[in-house]
């Protein structure tokens, strides 16, 4: 929602005070027509402090905002509502100040300190709204955006926020109906987002009949947009759902370019040789008890210290977690860059010399992109975060392996590709092994085959559906064992599967459980079923570890892709298909074939000490290939592909 700042009055006739406050200000506004913000700050607190009226300051405080500076922000908001405490403007803007500096709890406080006899206008409700659900207060933020709507009903933006505060809830199809309400009322050049957000949410409901249309307009905007401008697009969609990696790429970057224009970049570093070790950061949101730490963990405790000096740029929570524990002593150095800017994330990087930047969190979620768009370090690299490429001219590399990225690919990708020799994905030796259990333990069948597919909602279409009934119907006997992801899931599937001819008894629903429980869980399981166009990406390799075979099938892009690389870092490459029809048919086969999955399952736990799992040894591969990058760099030669070793 834009704030409606108020405009002084010109003096006629004020005191010479007066009328230079007025020419600050008007000078200040025409810096802020073009977005220079820093220039306009100055103006407006010129003004301020020339004559104490209230717009004035209230013109600083956003303009400080705008141009990074929230912390003189905050203390402008605060000088004004100690003044005038009933300035409604004033707590929001302070709010706005401090959610930029990840103080949502604070920005809260604020709003609620507003005297009840201020007004509270729909601004004001937004901004709590924001503040809350960043407070994961997710029920109260839907309260707040309802009291905004009920002052100003027709505002797309808040119908979007109440639409991403139902999503935080669980409640993917309710969600998915404020997003489109919002782009029904025009969203502007935030359509083509909006309109990825909307399909992400009517798959995450696995509302296929509502997700397709919308799909094929989201692809339409992508293939008719000008390749060579900027658009607010949101790539992972695309990633996930659309098997075309070179559209995957030009909606990249679209985003990539979108994201390049928003900041200001600092000046080229180039790389040089210098004395010591080399310094790595890696740099993500993600470091507590997520996937991506899961998978990463081991290798970032066996850099080897004497070579390479590590630092991890955290810019995401504190979850208190025993993995946030460990991955802040696997770092040399830990950085917690939370309430930072992005430009003063990439200035703390860019202080501390950092050779080469690795970010593994790419155009997810809390994407730090525009982080690596002003260029902190002479070498920038994308890994594991995302599945596919960044599209960024600012990203030199882009880490894979020789099934994920094989090189004549590299036409699918703006950055040069990187091979690690066995597979790209890291994993963690040290987790713990599937503690023994029953199916009963879990609410799962016995004595029957018990077929997993533990995929987020969101990877299951109506074709992977298809194929998963089919298979139900060829071995009657088997149970689908599914993961229950949100408050819509369960009801949708059992109802598709109704109408597919199969009782929906025979699908099984799990809750989500902690890792090692999880694991317990999955080792349960007679096979495990992959889906596509994007594949089980950490939870294959979970399969794996558990001793449970995954039934894939491959295609063109990178998320299609990965777990046939799991399975061929096992040797099992035999479960790797190219069409929907072999995939069926050896999971009916294998599901009649009690001897061949017990084999098979042997297999896999005989390779848990082989170079998938093994977390030192990637260590050692991984800082191999920073080597070879860095080498080139120094040597004045541009990045190229680097093919496994």
């Amino acid at each position: 929602m834009a704030l409606d700042l108020p405009q002084p009055s010109a003096p006629a006739a004020g005191s010479p005070a007066q009328q230079r406050a007025f020419r600050h200000w008007h000078a200040a506004q025409a810096s802020a027509r073009v977005e220079h913000w820093a220039q306009a700050a100055q103006g407006f607190e010129q003004a301020f402090a020339s004559h104490d009226e209230p717009a004035y300051g209230l013109h600083a405080t956003h303009a400080l905002i705008k141009a990074g500076r929230s912390d003189l922000a905050t203390q402008r908001a605060q000088t004004l509502r100690h003044r005038r405490p009933t300035l409604t403007l004033a707590y929001t803007l302070e709010s706005h100040a401090l959610m930029e500096r990840g103080q949502h709890e604070a920005a809260v406080a604020c709003l609620l300190a507003l005297p009840a006899e201020a007004p509270r206008d729909a601004a004001y409700w937004v901004s709590l709204g924001a503040a809350l659900q960043r407070c994961r207060r997710h029920d109260d933020a839907i309260v707040a955006y309802m009291q905004s709507l009920a002052l100003k009903m027709d505002d797309p933006t808040v119908h979007f926020r109440l639409g991403m505060a139902f999503k935080d809830k669980g409640m993917k199809a309710e969600a998915a109906e404020c997003v489109r309400t919002a782009l029904l009322l025009g969203l502007d050049s935030s359509e083509p987002a909006a309109r990825a957000q909307l399909v992400f949410l009517e798959r995450e409901a696995c509302r296929w009949a509502s997700a397709a249309p919308e799909l094929a307009k989201l692809r339409e905007t992508v293939q008719a947009a000008p390749a060579d401008r900027a658009a607010e697009t949101m790539p992972f969609p695309h990633a996930v759902f659309v098997d075309d990696p070179l559209e995957q790429l030009k909606v990249a970057r679209l985003y990539a370019q979108h994201v390049a224009g928003r900041i200001n970049p600092l000046p080229l570093r180039s790389a040089r040789a210098h004395e010591g070790r080399l310094r790595i950061g890696y740099l993500s949101a993600d470091f507590h008890q997520h996937a991506t730490s899961q998978l990463m963990v081991q290798m970032l405790e066996a850099h080897d210290r004497a070579r390479f000096e590590v630092t991890l740029y955290s810019a995401g929570p504190d979850d208190g977690s025993a993995m946030r524990t460990r991955l802040r002593a696997a770092g040399e150095h830990f950085e917690d860059l939370r309430g930072l800017t992005h430009a003063a994330m990439a200035q703390r990087i860019r202080d501390q010399a950092i050779d080469i930047l690795i970010d593994v969190k790419g155009a997810t979620h809390g994407t730090l992109m525009p982080v690596t768009a002003q260029r902190a370090a002479p070498l920038q690299v994308s890994w594991l975060g995302f599945p596919g490429t960044t599209g960024a001219s600012y990203v030199d590399y882009f880490i894979g392996d020789p099934v994920t990225t094989p090189i004549e690919h590299a036409a699918h990708f703006s950055e040069k590709l990187a091979q690690m020799p066995v597979c790209y994905q890291p994993n963690d030796s040290k987790r713990a092994l599937p503690a023994p259990s029953r199916r009963a333990d879990w609410g799962a069948p016995e004595g029957v085959p018990l077929l997993c597919a533990f995929h987020q909602s969101y990877k299951i279409s109506a074709e992977v559906f298809d194929s998963w009934c089919r298979i139900l119907h060829a071995v009657p006997d088997a149970v689908l064992w599914l993961m229950r992801w949100n408050t819509n899931v369960q009801a949708v599937l059992e109802a598709a599967a109704r109408e597919r001819g199969i009782d929906p008894s025979r699908l099984c629903f799990a809750p989500m459980l902690p890792l090692e429980q999880h694991l317990s869980r999955l080792a349960c399981a007679d096979l495990y079923l992959d889906a596509w166009p994007c594949n089980a990406h950490t939870t294959a390799g979970e399969a794996l570890w558990a001793g449970v075979p995954v039934v894939t099938l491959i295609g063109a892009t990178f998320a299609q892709r990965v777990a046939p690389s799991l399975l061929n870092a096992v040797g099992l490459q035999e479960l790797v298909h190219q069409s929907v029809d072999a995939y069926e048919r050896q999971v009916v086969a294998l599901a009649a074939d009690v001897p061949r999955r017990a084999a098979l399952r042997e297999h896999l736990h005989g390779q848990r000490g082989s170079a998938l799992f093994d977390g030192q040894r990637f260590a050692r591969d991984i800082e191999s290939l920073y080597g070879r990058m860095w080498a080139r760099a120094v040597a004045g030669q541009r990045p190229d592909h680097l093919p496994a070793a």
